[in-house]
């Protein structure tokens, strides 16, 4: 059967022509592109000439076209578009890409070659050029680590569980994804949503009418606490919403996820072993900047004891201000009360000035076009996968050069929290240009209605785009090294200093203009919610640190101890009280059951990444503040010696090129409050 992926996309920037895609072009062309890479392999290896960059890496980065295409398109709709159909078939191809992906990494013949190209180059008798070389070395660590020395009969049971561990974190999301849409809140009466801004009780009663129901729904949100907590009046209401937030993956029945996650833990821990590691933790940290369990440790224990001690502080000061004792349902309502008497603050009652379209165009644009020089033209003649998105061509002082695609709204058929994804990433080998989209899950007004952000979304919004200007500017020879394939703990870093121009003064005066009236944000109330940043760091960063250690202690566990684990609350109260971190006021970010980063995202024993590239940010964030801050001079320099370099070289020597020196700790210490 022909589809629409045997062959590049004729639109403009191979934008994938979704209009042409249907369900039934994906499994023959997954099936099709699985044949011709292991073809394009089996050629590679079958070569009687010796091992050389060119007759073997070349060829392998050029293999697996048409799975790249078909994967691409699918795995986007499964995360932001799904259907039944798209589910049950992710759940189908999840063994049969592991064991595709093992039939690659596992080949011994490729192996060798690879080897001999880079002892060749190690000894000076091949010698390559600097990225040649540092993909050769990536190569040659992530076929080590995916188990491409080991005996055939190792080789044969890490298939099997390659395979086990595929199938689980696809049912993991599946589950998470039902849960939520089941555990949404439907509220019959107005009155118990008391506190709401008319737009999210439009937002509210359009969700529940999406679904045939009377009166307004509450849809849940990826983590634990929902942003409506900060305002909804009525305690009963915030009790049900924190309720079912929490119960998502635990509560019995066909999507309960807690015997799939010690499935997983144990399979994961098996894997580990095998691989001559102790625990899975130690496989992946092996190829990540941290360089091991034992480094992401003393990071988070240096520090949960601060974060502890300010989380506590913050309580007493919650507790004075409202005369009640905090829960975790009120504990957002309680700090908004906090800010308006300390701070003289009402974030829900600034959203009128936080509308989306302005922020984007007059705040997210206008940062980066003072930063890079870019400009955006929306290409209404292009379309995405979903009615809902919007396509943005994107050009610099040298003309167009790729598309940004943006993905706004929350659907039942899109998983939740935010996300960067590539359609396209930019390599010079294949001569792609860079095509990413930005998810995020900001409700939908009634028609007609602005879309008006919470401070969060704004800050979410700036945080993703960081994300898709490192996909747009990254710059490499080959596919592998390409878009924001870096390491994972440094992935986060460039979309957290993107963050810091949310509240920059020059940025913020841009975009903060009253939806109504024009009128723009009141500069002390500006400076009040500067002032007010390090407020709530305790429970931010506690929050943080509870899901990074419980994710580590899942994958610290070794054979043994994975099995004797049997009870998923027990064993997350232990790892919590253990860290110091147990308080029922403050609930992990993520709990185990919805847990969606590490047990189906791809960020196994990494969540800590975000705290270790937040380290990254804050000194960056520093130097932006010495040298000017907001000039054309400043991004350039982040541009070329960071966004730019994509995966082509150690991103800590990236770092210490565009710094002048080695990361250090003090200035997030200092953000967080925690000095």
């Amino acid at each position: 059967m022909e589809t629409p992926f045997d062959a590049e996309s004729t639109l403009p920037y191979l934008l994938p022509d979704f209009a042409a895609i249907r369900h039934e072009h994906f499994l023959p062309a997954f099936e099709k592109g699985m044949r011709e890479q292991l073809d394009e392999l089996a050629a590679i290896t079958a070569q009687s000439e010796s091992p050389s960059f060119a007759n073997t890496i070349v060829p392998l980065e050029r293999s697996g076209a048409i799975l790249d295409r078909v994967a691409t398109v699918f795995y986007t709709l499964a995360s932001a578009d799904t259907t039944d159909a798209i589910q049950e078939l992710e759940e189908q191809l999840a063994p049969r890409l592991a064991a595709h992906h093992d039939a690659i990494a596992l080949d011994p013949a490729l192996y060798a070659r690879i080897d001999a190209i880079r002892n060749a180059h190690l000894d000076g008798t091949a010698p390559l050029d600097a990225e040649q070389a540092y993909l050769v070395e990536r190569r040659h660590i992530e076929l080590t680590l995916a188990g491409a020395g080991l005996a055939e009969a190792d080789k044969e049971r890490l298939r099997a569980l390659n395979q086990t561990i595929s199938t689980l974190t696809t049912r993991f999301e599946k589950n998470l994804l039902a849960d939520t849409n089941e555990l949404a809140v439907h509220v019959t009466d107005e009155a118990e949503l008391a506190g709401l801004a008319s737009g999210e009780l439009s937002a509210a009663r359009e969700a529940a009418a999406a679904r045939g129901l009377d009166g307004w729904l509450v849809t849940l949100v990826l983590f634990t606490g929902h942003p409506w907590l900060a305002a909804i009046e009525v305690p009963e209401t915030r009790v049900r919403i924190m309720a079912a937030s929490r119960a998502r993956g635990t509560r019995g029945g066909d999507h309960d996820n807690r015997e799939l996650v010690l499935e997983l833990v144990r399979a994961r821990a098996e894997r580990a072993r095998l691989l001559g590691f102790r625990d899975h933790a130690s496989v992946v940290t092996a190829d990540e900047t941290s360089g091991s369990p034992a480094a992401v440790a003393e990071l988070l224990g240096r520090l949960a004891p601060a974060a502890a001690r300010n989380a506590t502080a913050e309580q007493a000061q919650l507790t004075e201000v409202t005369g009640a004792a905090i829960t975790a349902s009120d504990w957002a309502f309680a700090a908004e009360a906090v800010r308006r008497e300390r701070y003289a603050l009402d974030t829900a009652a600034l959203r009128p000035w936080f509308e989306a379209e302005r922020v984007l165009q007059d705040g997210v644009f206008f940062a980066a076009e003072r930063l890079y020089g870019l400009h955006f033209t929306e290409r209404s003649d292009l379309a995405g996968y979903n009615a809902e998105v919007r396509v943005f061509e994107v050009s610099d002082d040298d003309g167009p050069f790729g598309l940004f695609l943006l993905d706004l709204y929350t659907r039942d058929s899109k998983r939740g929290g935010a996300w960067m994804n590539s359609l396209v990433s930019r390599s010079a080998l294949l001569g792609h240009p860079p095509v990413v989209t930005n998810n995020l899950n900001v409700p939908r007004p009634a028609e007609g209605q602005p879309t008006l952000l919470t401070l969060d979304e704004v800050e979410t919004l700036f945080h993703e785009f960081g994300h898709a200007l490192h996909g747009l500017f990254a710059h490499a020879g080959y596919p592998s090294l390409a878009g924001t394939r870096v390491f994972r703990d440094f992935v986060e870093y460039p979309s957290q200093v993107n963050e810091m121009w949310a509240m920059w003064p020059e940025v913020l005066e841009n975009y903060a203009r009253h939806v109504d009236t024009g009128e723009p944000l009141d500069p002390a109330i500006a400076q009040r919610l500067r002032d007010a940043e390090r407020f709530g760091q305790g429970f931010a960063t506690s929050e943080y640190l509870q899901a990074a250690l419980l994710d580590q202690a899942w994958h610290t566990l070794d054979v043994e101890q994975a099995a004797a684990v049997t009870d998923v609350a027990a064993f997350e109260a232990a790892a919590l009280a253990a860290a110091g971190l147990a308080d029922d006021a403050i609930p992990p970010r993520y709990a185990t059951g919805y847990f969606a980063h590490v047990f189906s995202g791809g960020y196994d024993a990494g969540y800590y990444s975000y705290i270790w590239s937040e380290v990254l940010d804050a000194d960056t964030v520093e130097w932006f503040r010495e040298n000017g801050g907001l000039t054309r001079e400043n991004g350039e320099r982040f541009r070329r010696r960071l966004l730019q370099v994509a995966g082509t070289r150690d991103p800590l020597a990236a770092f210490r090129d565009f710094r002048g020196r080695d990361p250090e700790l003090t200035p997030l210490l200092e953000r967080r409050g925690l000095s």
